[in-house]
């Protein structure tokens, strides 16, 4: 009389259900890491500057109309930021803020006041406390009660 052989065990079940529970394992993991992960790019009133777009363009384009440009010069060896506006604004009472947003992190956003004096009318900043990487200085400001905005890209580096 002979006996059957015992069935032979295989291994792909397991090995489905392992690949399927390492799956789901990863899957949480990454969920996980996303939930903690800050996202610092949004402003927290976000909402009253989209309020506030119309006024905005309209300050750009008047700051694109002025004579002569805005002219932000950043002198890295010297750490120091000029900004000189036209002479035909030189004149006139001027005031206003100047807002250094930092795109990566949200802590080192700071603002400045922005009261140019001489002629032209310039104001100078020392950038030697600006961490190194990409700035955004947005400039805003008004003469002859008119709003004028510029915004401008800064790479400070070490």
């Amino acid at each position: 009389m002979v006996t059957p052989a015992p069935p032979k065990r295989t291994l792909w079940p397991y090995a489905i259900i392992a690949a399927f529970v390492l799956f789901a394992g990863y899957i949480g993991f990454m969920v996980q890491q996303a939930m903690r992960t800050t996202v610092d790019l949004v402003s927290p009133d976000y909402y009253q500057q989209e309020l506030a777009y119309q006024q905005r363009m309209e300050s750009v384009a008047r700051t694109a109309a002025l004579p002569a440009p805005v002219v932000v010069t950043h002198e890295a060896a010297a750490h120091r930021l000029k900004l000189a506006l036209p002479a035909g604004l030189s004149g006139q009472a001027i005031e206003g803020t100047l807002h250094f947003f930092r795109p990566s992190d949200q802590k080192l956003d700071f603002k400045l006041p922005f009261a140019p004096t001489g002629t032209p009318a310039l104001q100078e900043l020392n950038t030697s406390k600006l961490q190194p990487g990409l700035w955004r200085l947005r400039v805003d400001f008004t003469a002859g009660n008119q709003q004028y905005f510029l915004e401008k890209e800064l790479s400070i580096s070490e």
